[in-house]
């Protein structure tokens, strides 16, 4: 039985065009090239700044813990920011979060996914919703293949012109529920098993997504967050894409992992969702009040991320 203790998640002021977007890179390195074209599209609707350390390279990742602290701290801290976007994922993040306190978290929006789940968490942490959406490379990468519908996706959801909804999705459970929506990648997500730094869970409706893990891993990683008593907290589970988490010589795929996990734990569950390391990567808002329907295949926010400005 889920705990109905509901947790509510501020919704940051919408991006306005002429907004202030600082960029950091708490994770791994990039691509310059695809950093350019990204920063191009987003300069041709906001303010964007960045530090010039954002292009340190310590191996896999993006400079010094204390480099990429530094900078994500300035961002969430200095006044006149109206959005911290990440250039990329990759993996660093959960470094940084023993330095990162939700009491350094001012009203702003944030945007990424993939290991930037960990920032979603400690927004979700400091009762502030988080933006769960396509990165400066990724929006770079789609510049430069003359594709603008990401960007335009990613302007009404920074902006609040639009909710997302999700029909025709894979029912794996019946049942409606609903609640704020919590989560993002599984691997991270699981990476902060046993530490300070998890998210609110009770009431929520739990996302998953990832991606390269084999279907053993999943199986492992699902085990461990339910024998954590993840899933006895929330109210109902939301899967985006798996990809890239083919079947080993066993035959075992991730499709049959996840239904084998989650089907029985008696909350609705919904497959599907086009969301995660994929294309499209549709916006997704982390904390927005959400309904799942389980036998209608379908998951819906009722507001975005971001609170219209008037």
């Amino acid at each position: 039985m889920a705990h109905d203790q509901r947790v509510h998640f501020a919704a940051p002021p919408a991006l306005e065009p002429g907004g202030h977007i600082r960029l950091v890179a708490p994770a791994s390195p990039f691509p310059r090239e695809r950093f350019d074209a990204g920063v191009a599209c987003l300069r041709t609707r906001y303010r964007v700044s960045y530090s010039e350390g954002i292009f340190a390279r310590d191996a896999y990742l993006a400079g010094s813990d204390a480099r990429r602290a530094e900078e994500l701290r300035a961002a969430l801290t200095e006044p006149g920011i109206d959005a911290v976007v990440s250039v990329r994922g990759g993996y660093g993040v959960t470094r940084l979060l023993d330095r990162i306190t939700p009491e350094d978290v001012r009203p702003r929006l944030l945007v990424g996914f993939s290991d930037v789940t960990a920032l979603h968490a400690l927004f979700a942490r400091a009762s502030l919703r988080s933006l769960h959406a396509p990165m400066v490379t990724m929006l770079g990468a789609a510049s430069e293949a003359g594709d603008t519908e990401p960007f335009e996706r990613w302007v009404e959801a920074v902006e609040g012109k639009t909710t997302p909804r999700f029909a025709g999705l894979e029912g794996l459970a019946p049942g409606r529920a609903q609640g704020p929506l919590s989560g993002g990648n599984l691997t991270v997500l699981c990476a902060l098993l046993g530490t300070p730094f998890v998210p609110p869970l009770d009431g929520t409706i739990l996302f998953l997504e990832d991606t390269g893990e084999a279907p053993y891993r999943i199986d492992r990683m699902l085990t461990s967050m339910g024998q954590a008593g993840w899933f006895a907290r929330v109210v109902a589970i939301a899967l985006g894409r798996f990809t890239h988490c083919e079947p080993a010589q066993d035959g075992r795929t991730i499709e049959q992992v996840l239904e084998e996990r989650l089907a029985s734990l008696g909350v609705p569950v919904v497959s599907g969702i086009p969301v995660g390391h994929c294309e499209p990567n549709l916006p997704l808002a982390i904390g927005a009040p959400s309904t799942i329907d389980g036998d209608a295949g379908l998951l819906e926010q009722r507001e975005g991320a971001v609170l219209a400005r008037r």
